[in-house]
């Protein structure tokens, strides 16, 4: 078989290094944007940021002169600009890869004198206030441990009693309970110390006479029960028929099911009712307030505010890295044209004040197409919200859904109604009876408005609530209520039921 060469002409998609990391900057939240921008920062020394808190610092210039202008020829990344007459990065910018290296060296450098003699961002605006005063440090939580342990010091003289209760202690979960059994413990205690099952029931009920109430209980029922015994000015009726039902039917009086409950005691409603208040009043986890609770704040990336009668989309600029590049590279770089080691990180360097760039500006062109489609909404909450895809943004703005998929997660908006995901936004429809559609996110609200407004003693099942949307024109079975109903962490209406 004869060998031949033949050429041929083809076109192929390929994802150059600077489209991959537009993407990639796309789809980070904006906590793992900062985390990924501190990594390229530690990388790349020609990018420096200009919210650095170091930035008000005295800098030096390569001889060790002092640096007095060094806010003057830098570049620095804020806002998106959408002015057609602000220099452009892009056109400032691109380097011929296909070049030699002197020829790469010599753009690269016309092209960051362009870059440093311009003002994408505006210059960044420092405060003339600062605050001198010390930095308030946050007391450390006491935790359940030591609190117990502080109480016992305070009220055992005894050391052999100390040594159990702190035993007993040490057993305890987050919420307070008792993990173990005496049994247990007095298994897993020397055969030498001679401790009985006496002394440790001692150590028990000391335990469970400290603060929190309930603190030391073996399970739910004991919890409640020792707090209901403690709780002042209660009736004797109430406290005797509070304490049977923890004691002997808790889990009927947890799936509400009044009707055993006063065959059982042989009470009526108002009695009921009294013992129903009384366990209310009892904390089922006495422990959890010490638990170390760890808060997860987020922080919006654009905010929606009304002006007049209409309403105006913004970028959040606390969270927006302002980047430059650095000053006393840049000079280096004007003084030695011909060395070509700086210019991939120059390169780099500005395809990432690119890109950060063309992440916000998508962010806000994508947050005003969604406040344009659900004006509605911001006016009159969710009952009004409308059906929304992906397509009908992409197709908006001309962009593909995936890049709408990966602006609209882990990105959040700040409206006059609360904190949403940009994927809120975005729902499934219901067919209505007019041929219309509804939003399911409208028709969460209104199950949410009538099981709200219902009557507690006869509450509203899901059976009910189809009807009363159908009346509505709202063409939704039960089992769909249901599941609305769930998603809204709303329980069932036999849980719903009071006396």
């Amino acid at each position: 078989m004869k060998q031949t060469l033949q050429l041929r002409t083809s076109q192929h998609l390929a994802l150059t290094p600077q489209l991959q990391q537009s993407i990639r900057l796309l789809q980070l939240s904006t906590l793992e944007l900062h985390q990924e921008l501190e990594s390229i920062l530690l990388e790349n020394p020609l990018l420096e940021r200009v919210d650095d808190p170091l930035d008000s610092a005295v800098r030096l210039l390569a001889d060790g002169a002092i640096n007095t202008a060094n806010n003057q020829s830098e570049t620095e990344f804020g806002a998106p600009v959408r002015e057609e007459n602000a220099p452009s990065a892009e056109a400032n910018g691109d380097v011929n890869e296909s070049s030699s290296a002197a020829d790469n060296t010599t753009e690269a450098s016309s092209a960051a004198d362009d870059d440093w003699n311009s003002d994408l961002g505006g210059s960044a605006s420092k405060s003339g206030e600062e605050d001198d005063g010390r930095a308030q440090l946050e007391a450390n939580k006491t935790s359940l441990k030591e609190h117990l342990l502080e109480q016992m010091r305070l009220n055992v003289r005894e050391h052999r009693d100390c040594a159990l209760i702190e035993i007993m202690i040490d057993a305890l979960d987050d919420n307070g309970y008792l993990t173990e059994s005496l049994d247990e413990i007095h298994g897993s205690l020397p055969i030498e110390l001679c401790v009985e099952p006496e002394e440790l029931q001692f150590a028990l009920n000391m335990l469970q006479s400290f603060d929190p109430e309930g603190v030391g209980a073996r399970n739910v029922s004991e919890c409640l029960a020792i707090q209901i015994k403690r709780l002042p000015n209660i009736a004797f009726v109430t406290r005797r028929l509070a304490l049977q039902i923890v004691e002997k039917q808790l889990t009927l009086f947890a799936q509400k099911d009044f009707a055993k409950l006063r065959k059982i005691f042989q009470c009526d409603d108002e009695d009921l009712r009294e013992a129903q208040v009384v366990i209310h009043l009892c904390d089922p986890k006495p422990g959890a307030k010490f638990a170390a609770a760890t808060s997860d704040y987020v922080v919006p990336d654009v905010i929606v505010r009304r002006v007049g009668d209409d309403w105006s989309v913004m970028l959040n600029q606390d969270v927006m890295p302002k980047l430059r590049l650095h000053g006393m590279y840049a000079n280096i770089m004007k003084q030695h044209r011909g060395d070509a080691s700086l210019t991939p990180q120059l390169q780099e360097a500005r395809w990432l004040i690119k890109n950060m760039r063309q992440r916000f500006d998508t962010i806000l062109r994508v947050s005003e197409a969604i406040v344009e489609r659900q004006r509605n909404f911001f006016s009159h909450g969710a009952v009004a919200m409308r059906p929304l895809v992906l397509r009908e943004i992409a197709d908006t703005l001309g962009l593909h859904e995936s890049t709408i998929s990966r602006v609209t997660t882990q990105k959040y908006m700040l409206t006059p109604h609360g904190m949403f995901e940009l994927k809120y936004f975005f729902g499934s429809h219901v067919a209505t009876e007019a041929g219309g559609e509804a939003s399911s996110t409208a028709i969460r609200a209104l199950i949410k408005q009538l099981i709200g407004a219902e009557n507690q003693k006869s509450p509203l099942s899901d059976s009910k609530i189809a009807d009363m949307l159908g009346e509505q024109g709202m063409v939704i079975a039960r089992r769909t209520v249901a599941k609305y109903r769930e998603a809204l962490k709303i329980p069932p209406v036999s849980l719903r039921k009071t006396l």
